[in-house]
């Protein structure tokens, strides 16, 4: 939107803001018809996504008066296509579904095209999924008029379940007839999201340095960090330390250093290493020291990305030096369990765990492979070791079995199981 069409809308809005009983009067003399006002409307949603977020209030404010106009204006407005479009996308862009039904069972002209209502009503009304192989061709043949974009962008919203090849070509249609609009930063973050369930871990970078480069103040931007998050932890073989350091240098040290951070932490809980040390080492050259919370944070992250290696007793020990006022609630369950798992890896096991506890034989002697096979009694060499966590097995020990031959045995096992159950718990709260 160019700075000629930005001076006519501000006035506008600020009139229709501070409108009261005279001025509605001055309104209609004037004839704000409705595309008039869907402008305004779009050139706030536009204006929120691209850092504006004190636009937020106007645009709540735009709908409530686009809303009342609609219902109030004489049906000849529609004469004009462009009022007829401006319904259409007003109905799309967030406003009342009750709207659009009003404006359609008024319309003994024929000014909407029923094709196009009744996709948008099934959709509006959450059955999108009935109409989804008509919406897709009704965007196609409407691609190249006002409300393209947002017909190829709510066509993409039902594909993308059961077809998301097609919803990503869609959201591509949308983004490209809607270049910096609110219509191309829900294309281009829905793409990512496509992207990272289906892999296609090119395309999602592309779309993501996109995303980065033109709504990195957008309202929704989070939502596109946990999308990103996720496309480089769940695919990070794929990825290049240097895709990722491209797209995040777009960002200001502040966005790069919490994006790090989260990747740092994914990735360490994920058990990737190797991404979660080059995060967490990022983020640590934009703490500036560990002195900062920050910079304890990046430490904590890289010290758990090392428990499961060699290092794993320098790791618990880092770890358990960062201060609990560092750390949230959910980084200090992870910490607890951390050590729980370090404790596990470091304790030598019990000499005596490791010894096998033999049946005493009667008489002293050994029972020959024959005696054993006519004996009813003798031990059957198939029955299996009775195994940890089994508990029909242990139910059912006999005394002078392994168990009770060696007490140590049995400790170990009650130790260990204490500790796994606390490891268990300390994830599920993790988890929540």
């Amino acid at each position: 939107m160019g700075r000629r069409q930005r001076r006519y809308l501000l006035p506008l809005l600020i009139g229709l803001a501070t409108a009261g009983p005279v001025a509605a009067v001055a309104e209609e003399q004037e004839d704000i018809v409705p595309y008039k006002m869907l402008r305004s409307l779009q050139f706030v949603q536009d204006s929120v996504v691209l850092g504006d977020h004190s636009a937020a209030e106007m645009q709540r404010f735009m709908l409530n008066t686009i809303d009342k106009r609609l219902r109030a204006v004489d049906q000849s407005v529609f004469d004009d296509d462009r009022n007829v479009d401006a319904a259409l996308i007003y109905a799309m862009s967030g406003g009342n579904p009750q709207t659009l039904e009003f404006l359609v069972a008024r319309d003994v002209n024929g000014y909407f095209d029923n094709r196009v209502t009744d996709v948008l009503r099934k959709y509006l009304s959450g059955k999108g999924l009935l109409v989804a192989k008509t919406l897709v061709e009704t965007a196609n043949e409407y691609k190249d008029k006002k409300i393209g974009p947002y017909l190829a962008l709510v066509g993409g919203n039902v594909t993308i379940a059961k077809s998301p090849g097609e919803a990503l070509k869609l959201y591509d249609e949308a983004r490209l007839n809607a270049p910096g609009t609110i219509v191309e930063e829900a294309a281009l973050r829905r793409s990512v999201a496509i992207c990272v369930d289906a892999g296609m871990v090119d395309k999602g970078l592309d779309y993501s340095q996109r995303y980065v480069r033109r709504f990195l103040h957008s309202p929704y931007a989070s939502q596109f960090a946990d999308l990103f998050v996720r496309l480089l932890v769940e695919h990070d073989h794929q990825v290049k330390p240097n895709d990722v350091i491209d797209i995040l240098s777009f960002m200001d040290e502040a966005r790069q250093r919490e994006v790090y951070l989260r990747i740092a932490r994914a990735a360490a809980i994920s058990g990737k290493g190797e991404l979660a040390r080059m995060a967490a080492g990022k983020a640590q050259s934009l703490a500036g020291n560990a002195s900062n919370a920050f910079g304890a944070l990046a430490d904590f992250y890289g010290g758990m990305a090392a428990i499961p290696t060699d290092k794993i007793d320098t790791a618990a020990k880092d770890i358990s030096t960062i201060p609990d006022t560092d750390l949230s609630p959910r980084d200090k369950a992870l910490r607890a369990a951390a050590r729980a798992v370090a404790e596990q890896v470091l304790t030598p096991p019990d000499p005596a765990s490791l010894t096998q506890a033999t049946a005493p034989k009667s008489s002293g002697q050994e029972m020959t492979s024959e005696q054993a096979a006519t004996d009813p009694q003798a031990p059957s060499e198939a029955a299996p070791e009775p195994v940890i966590g089994d508990t029909a097995s242990a139910s059912g020990a006999t005394a002078g079995g392994p168990q009770d031959a060696d007490p140590s045995f049995s400790s170990f096992v009650t130790s260990s199981r204490s500790k796994l159950d606390e490891i268990d718990g300390l994830l599920n709260k993790e988890s929540n």
